[in-house]
């Protein structure tokens, strides 16, 4: 696939409009080369299916590395949008991409050795994985993700989301809240047996999913282990003193699959009265104890009750939970660029996903 683009030699892309350049290396894509030297590329899944890495070429030539038509238009195609994460060069190019600037300048990945030090089950089907480290990790924002290996067990890459905020968690240490995927071989594994002491890589971090300073009141929604993430921006926005108001809604089939509830009630305890934790469950039994709200997490995104037109959103979860409630959130007045997500894509949904 990269025989041509292999035997060019590096090109230098140039970014419009905030001037950036950068040299793609042999076997990289564009994506990939622009994330490696700490350019804030907006992106998600990286294998082409969610479209955030969008941009416009200018000048210079590519080659896809998959069709584009599976997520672009015919219109955007014909204006010369491409997606970063599937192109290779062919030449120097000159890209379009409008990049939001994180809050510091975002750390260059890096790869660093570690062993599992502790696990613990929060549902049935999702697991609390703690990573000691060898060496530090470069510096991560609440909300960016890594990619975790096992040598000589499982070599290729799956991704998983910081489940605290930077200066909550203990030195040395890192955290995912990783989910069992039916036929997934990494959590498959993770989940038949105690893995404590188990020797892991872990690069990182990546992501555009941080958080925005803003006044702006949050609408915070995500399901499964959507919660790592977005308790690691609740507990940076915790930290800084709930300067806006919050409301967070969580989806979950039954009162089995609730977690995180103590530093839910901890992070509400700092709050002062700015911070309204809200689960939501889709399939609780009929005649059940639960006195709380059932549905969907869409089915309370009223406009009135929580002033969604002002808000900045933020969703992390499953595919077409996120769809639901961009859609939901844009009927009800949300600009789109207010709303910020991270698609948890599996096994199921592609073959670059948490599995």
């Amino acid at each position: 696939m990269f025989g041509f683009f292999a035997r060019k030699g590096p090109f230098k892309a140039n970014i419009a409009p905030c001037d950036a350049s950068f040299e793609v290396r042999p076997g990289d894509n564009l994506l990939k080369a622009a994330l490696d030297n700490g350019l804030p590329w907006p992106h998600n899944c990286r294998v082409g299916s969610c479209g955030q890495c969008r941009a416009r070429l200018i000048s210079g030539k590519i080659k896809p590395l998959n069709d584009f038509s599976y997520v672009l238009s015919g219109e955007e195609m014909d204006s010369g949008v491409i997606l970063a994460c599937q192109t290779s060069l062919r030449s120097d190019v000159e890209i379009e991409v409008v990049m939001d600037q994180p809050p510091t300048q975002l750390s260059q990945p890096n790869t660093v050795a570690g062993a599992i030090a502790d696990m613990r089950a929060l549902t049935h089907d999702i697991l609390e994985v703690c990573i000691q480290l060898d060496a530090p990790l470069p510096p991560y924002l609440a909300g960016q993700y890594a990619e975790l290996t096992v040598p000589g067990v499982i070599e290729k890459p799956r991704s998983y989301s910081f489940a605290a905020a930077p200066d909550a968690e203990q030195p040395g240490l890192v955290r995912f809240f990783i989910r069992h995927v039916p036929e997934g071989e990494m959590t498959t594994w993770l989940h038949a047996a105690d893995r404590r002491g188990q020797r892991v890589s872990v690069t990182g971090p990546y992501g555009s999913f941080w958080l925005r300073e803003s006044p702006a009141p949050m609408i915070c929604i995500a399901g499964g282990s959507g919660m790592a993430p977005i308790k690691a921006l609740l507990e940076q926005v915790s930290q800084q003193g709930f300067q806006r108001k919050v409301t967070y809604v969580f989806g979950a089939r039954t009162q089995d699959d609730l977690y995180c509830l103590d530093e839910m009630r901890t992070i509400k305890a700092r709050g002062n009265g700015h911070f309204n934790f809200i689960p939501v469950l889709s399939r609780e039994p009929d005649g059940s104890d639960w006195s709380g709200l059932r549905g969907n997490c869409t089915d309370i995104l009223s406009p009135d009750a929580h002033d969604l037109p002002n808000s900045h959103a933020y969703l992390c979860g499953p595919p077409g939970m996120v769809d639901a409630a961009i859609a939901c959130l844009t009927k009800a007045g949300v600009c789109e660029a207010h709303i910020f997500y991270d698609k948890f894509l599996d096994a199921s949904h592609t073959p670059g996903g948490r599995a």
